[in-house]
């Protein structure tokens, strides 16, 4: 595990973030390698999760390149290029289902 994905999992950790879960999309993505999932118990919490995981991370050196979403908290997206992190509350995890969408392999093309 690279130290920039340990760097967010354990910033994640930190303000008990939920049902973390890591997934390795390069066979399926050209735009990044990692993808990681974690959910926060309401709106307040997601938006303090991904807040908590973009200061632990550039004291570390390493910088999001873009966040989204962090004014409503329903869903928060952090980029830092070959990884993404996707916090979200519960329902909004289970609507979408990123880990299933994320598991499929690409049907072959002829």
């Amino acid at each position: 595990m690279s130290d920039l994905n340990q760097a967010i999992i354990n910033a994640l950790e930190d303000l008990k973030g939920k049902n973390i879960v890591t997934l390795d999309v390069r066979e399926l993505s050209d735009v990044m390698d990692t993808l990681i999932i974690a959910s926060g118990t309401s709106s307040r919490h997601a938006r303090a999760l991904a807040e908590n995981l973009v200061e632990d991370t550039k004291k570390q050196g390493f910088r999001a390149l873009g966040i989204e979403g962090l004014e409503v908290g329903d869903w928060v997206l952090v980029d830092y290029g070959d990884t993404v992190v996707h916090v979200m509350q519960q329902e909004t995890r289970d609507f979408y289902e990123l880990e299933k969408l994320w598991s499929m392999k690409p049907a072959n093309r002829s």
